[in-house]
């Protein structure tokens, strides 16, 4: 892996020599913050994609930064200092290819993030895990900030209190969400491994990214690798109720603090309950009562996920009241359990949900919230690996609780047989098996017209997926009210 002075010397002139800018993929969410982030900091910054369309479109607009269509050689004129290579470029473009001519000093969105903004004055907060980064770094931002920290964050969701997902910060913490995907073409490693860990949070380890990893054997190297980064004098917060996690930190140099809720944990969850959209716990901390919490979000995962950033906050110095009144003040995180609307009784809530575990607590979490509504949730497989096979059986037990459940065919991969793809109609016909209503629809239009007819007041529409589902929140919203 490259080292932080070997990334110094590898752009072959002094950061203060560097003027121009360029990042190609401008428009992905980690990209256009990170072109925010250097506009912010005084570097003139341009960008290139294939797909340049609203929202990330209007936010670059509104930021003063270029923005060319298409990965075309031309894109690298006037020559920039340093270009920022997003992990959806390909070695096959013209303007890679031009990139590699020019021989222009490069780096991934990881390596520059590191380079630019984790200097040695500050304390990276990393949170990584299959679940919850999002959700528990959002937190952990905002009770910072609420605390008076003024911390820097980098996250793959718009936190509501900063309607952003991104901040350069005045104090010594940068939270960043930790992922464990792949870098870039160049530099096939995990994303976290760029981000020096001074602490960090680990919510769960389970196969994930099927389209890189052959199996979590090789996601457990990765996360394996991740911990060793954190120094002797940091510290890693764990969630000592996976078994993976456990095996993981024995790798760790730094503190390990458990937190779940086991009798191994040194943290505990205990006294959950559902309040509405809320929820209320204790945190335990060796045997003892910390402080009675509440968070308005529902489900135990998520207050698991605050017990987290209880754990890790204290650690490094907030007292429980701080940390009391940040949680409590969240304003949560756009497209989690997100309520877009309610036309006639019918509430609409949009999630990212996508992998089996991600699902099943978040139906949980909604039947808590809702225990007398009928639930009607709309599943979209999109990622790379729910639309494979590998999660088949998985998914079959994973709508527990739903009423009513409405699945999207998948868009088939390339080089991907029938026998190894994600099979919607499958999923339907096992769930109704089970008991529980399941259609499958072809596309967007067939599930808005299905949902017209079915919904009735009362009822709570959950709609399931990682990408923008051809804007099908706005659309059934409004459709319901010309209905």
């Amino acid at each position: 892996m490259t080292t932080a002075a070997q990334l110094d010397s590898q752009l072959n002139c002094a950061p203060e020599h560097i003027r121009h800018i360029h990042l190609m993929g401008i428009c992905g969410t980690a990209m256009a913050a990170l072109a925010g982030m250097l506009k912010e900091s005084g570097y003139v910054v341009s960008g290139s994609d294939q797909n340049v369309y609203p929202p990330m479109s209007d936010f670059l607009a509104r930021s003063g930064i270029a923005v060319m269509q298409g990965y075309k050689p031309e894109n690298l004129e006037p020559r920039p200092d340093l270009v920022v290579v997003g992990n959806v470029i390909r070695a096959i473009y013209p303007e890679t290819q031009r990139l590699a001519e020019l021989r222009i000093p490069y780096l991934s969105m990881p390596q520059a993030l590191g380079h630019f903004f984790l200097h040695s004055a500050i304390k990276p907060l990393v949170v990584a895990g299959t679940h919850g980064k999002t959700t528990t770094s959002s937190l952990l931002a905002t009770v910072l900030h609420r605390a008076d920290r003024s911390p820097g964050f980098f996250i793959g969701g718009i936190v509501e209190a900063f309607g952003s997902n991104y901040r350069i910060g005045q104090g010594e913490h940068f939270v960043i969400e930790g992922d464990e995907y792949d870098t870039a073409f160049f530099n096939k490693v995990s994303k976290f491994l760029h981000y020096r860990p001074h602490y960090s949070i680990l919510t769960s380890i389970e196969f994930d990214h099927a389209d890189i990893f052959a199996d979590l054997e090789q996601i457990k190297a990765s996360f394996r690798q991740f911990v060793r980064l954190i120094p002797n004098e940091g510290a890693l917060v764990a969630c000592m109720d996976d078994p993976v996690v456990v095996e993981i930190v024995a790798h760790c140099s730094g503190a390990v603090i458990g937190y779940g809720t086991g009798v191994n944990c040194r943290w505990q969850l205990r006294d959950f309950a559902a309040n509405g959209l809320g929820s209320v716990f204790a945190a335990w901390k060796d045997g003892c009562l910390f402080g009675a919490f509440s968070l308005p979000m529902p489900g135990k995962h998520n207050a698991l996920n605050a017990l987290a950033v209880i754990a890790l906050l204290e650690h490094v110095g907030l007292s429980a009241a701080e940390i009391r009144h940040g949680l409590a003040s969240f304003e949560g995180v756009k497209r989690r359990q997100q309520v877009r609307g309610e036309v006639n009784g019918i509430t609409v809530v949009d999630d990212f949900a996508h992998h089996p575990t991600a699902v099943r607590e978040t139906i949980s979490a909604l039947r808590l919230a809702w225990p007398e509504r009928r639930l009607l949730v709309v599943f979209e497989p999109r990622t790379n690996t729910s639309r494979r096979a590998v999660f088949q059986r998985d998914y079959e037990t994973a709508f527990s609780g739903a009423d009513m459940v409405v699945v999207r065919e998948i868009i088939p991969l390339a080089n991907t047989t029938p026998d190894d793809s994600f099979s919607s109609r499958q999923l339907a016909t096992a769930l109704s098996g089970q008991g529980i209503p399941a259609e499958y629809f072809p596309d967007t239009d067939a599930i808005l017209d299905f949902l017209l007819a079915q919904a009735k007041p009362g009822d709570v529409i959950a709609i399931l997926s990682n990408g923008g589902f051809d804007n099908i929140h706005v659309r059934l919203l409004e459709l319901m009210k010309r209905s």
